[in-house]
């Protein structure tokens, strides 16, 4: 058992998109200055930290983010760190998306010619048992809502469980054990 292992999940800083809701999975974009410098704001609090491996999502605001953070230069992509798939919903808001399927929300619809809830439990559960077979602490770096579910993945929850955790952009998480229990040790701690 790993119980002393923590996970850190680094999200992006800000894009344009992630401040107006539109729902940003396979589009490239890149950081706002203020993104930046939350991603700069990281450094401090990482470089303070010992990781066996740190993995990145191949999208350039994860990228970015980790290199602004200090440590892009040890940063390996991880292709299971990809944003959730928003299909025919990519660059849409959920207000949009509601105004022809009521009530819709990525946790419980899914997207059409994107991923469901299911389909990204399973990208969870890859990504945790990667990261519990490294021997050390582990830092990904990726978005809102796949670090989300992997977070409630982590719990036991699946990704729908994801629709409980608020994660604002330029935040720090540590996924971690208290006993044999798989716990939230810090959630959405933002460095600025």
């Amino acid at each position: 058992m790993n119980k002393g292992k923590e996970i850190w999940l680094l999200r992006h800083g800000a894009t344009e998109w992630s401040r107006n809701g539109r729902h940003t999975g396979t589009s490239d974009i890149p950081l706002l200055p203020e993104g930046e410098a939350e991603a700069e704001a990281l450094a401090p609090l990482l470089a303070q930290q010992q990781f066996s491996r740190v993995w990145v999502s191949p999208m350039q605001r994860a990228r970015r983010t980790c290199e602004l953070a200090g440590l892009g230069a040890v940063a390996e992509i991880n292709e299971l760190l990809r944003e959730w798939n928003y299909g025919i919903y990519e660059g849409i808001t959920t207000p949009e998306i509601r105004q022809s399927v009521p009530g819709w929300s990525v946790w419980s619809h899914g997207c059409p010619d994107g991923e469901d809830a299911a389909a990204v439990t399973s990208r969870c559960t890859q990504m945790i048992a990667a990261a519990l077979a490294v021997d050390g602490d582990v830092a990904l770096f990726a978005h809102g809502h796949i670090l989300r579910s992997l977070a409630s993945t982590w719990m036991g929850l699946g990704a729908i469980g994801g629709r409980q955790l608020a994660l604002g952009t330029g935040t720090n998480s540590v996924l971690g054990f208290e006993r044999e229990n798989q716990v939230l040790l810090r959630w959405n701690a933002p460095c600025l």
